[in-house]
């Protein structure tokens, strides 16, 4: 069987946008530009290495949020990945005991968490537009799997 004409046009466009993604200068949270696409993939890098990749039809707002000190743990779910990481409780649960808002009365993980938006908010980030809800879903999940970016894992919970 062949691929679906209709997948297969939306995969051809993937290459393209990754470059451009990485040919944009990048910029911090903090200095996100007016005329910021709304509808789009980001990206998030330290140094060389690209971390986590995220899309967003509120763009903007969705970037800040992931290294805003104020942003609660529902709004900057990458500095909660890596609090989760730094305190040594990676795993998502369902349970009482380990939940997110369980961890949000650990004081230890609230530092943790807000060190980790901080973190963030020094971190380079690119984006590159996308409006095409399909191709958005896609090239998130190409840049993600291109840079191999460790802090993406597209796990259901």
């Amino acid at each position: 069987m062949s691929m679906h004409e209709a997948f297969r046009a939306h995969i051809e466009t993937l290459p393209l946008a990754l470059s451009k993604l990485l040919a944009m200068p990048p910029v911090s949270c903090c200095s996100l530009p007016k005329g910021m696409p709304r509808r789009g993939v980001y990206l998030f890098s330290e140094q060389a290495a690209s971390l986590y990749v995220g899309r967003s039809n509120r763009m903007h707002e969705r970037v800040r949020n992931h290294g805003r000190a104020a942003a609660t743990h529902r709004q900057a779910a990458f500095a909660f990945k890596l609090a989760r990481e730094v305190t040594g409780k990676p795993k998502a649960t369902y349970k009482t005991e380990g939940s997110r808002q369980h961890l949000m009365l650990d004081p230890a993980f609230v530092a943790a968490f807000s060190a980790a938006k901080a973190r963030i908010a020094a971190m380079q980030v690119r984006f590159v537009e996308e409006t095409d809800p399909v191709r958005q879903c896609l090239l998130e999940v190409y840049v993600a799997l291109a840079l191999g970016t460790p802090y993406n894992d597209f796990d259901n919970h």
